[in-house]
């Protein structure tokens, strides 16, 4: 599985907060309207700027603060390519998981914000094509990709009744 797309850099302890504000995740259930709120609070207009596919970079504990669904489906419904931090809040990356999230834990200081990546994520490798460098990153278990290239739990439950691990 290979994904290609732009950078756009955050730093840690990004919050569900910040991904998409309490002043519309309790205000409807359109996940397409919150996509287009993610981030708000950093920056007013990064919905103009993100593009299908492109990535989030983070640093740490990426995803803290609350255990609701809204910040990871908005992140889906923005269709963004892969999220990629240092570490993850847990809940988060399970929520992330489950929706068919695509989410990379590695050291993230060699991307800086509007890098161009291709990340593959079966040989556990991302390429920065700007940067010209190799990331290592931990590939992801067999199982995981099945689960988000079904787009998440519930359509892989679907398919197959039963996890094959």
């Amino acid at each position: 599985m290979i994904l290609t797309g732009k950078s756009h850099k955050f730093g840690d302890d990004i919050n569900t907060d910040y991904i998409i504000s309490g002043r519309y995740k309790f205000k409807t259930l359109d996940m397409s309207e919150l996509a287009s709120h993610i981030f708000e609070d950093i920056d007013p207009d990064f919905s103009k700027k993100l593009n299908p596919g492109d990535f989030i970079v983070a640093g740490n504990n990426f995803g803290c603060g609350s255990s609701r669904e809204q910040a990871v489906l908005a992140l889906k419904y923005a269709k963004i390519g892969a999220i990629i931090a240092k570490s993850f809040a847990r809940i988060f990356f399970r929520n992330g998981i489950n929706v068919g999230l695509v989410l990379i834990e590695t050291n993230t200081d060699l991307i800086s914000q509007d890098d161009v990546l291709e990340i593959d994520l079966t040989n556990g490798q991302i390429f920065n094509e700007t940067q010209n460098i190799h990331i290592p990153v931990k590939p992801l278990p067999d199982f995981l990709i099945k689960i988000i290239n079904e787009g998440g739990i519930i359509n892989y439950l679907k398919k197959y009744k039963d996890f094959q691990i």
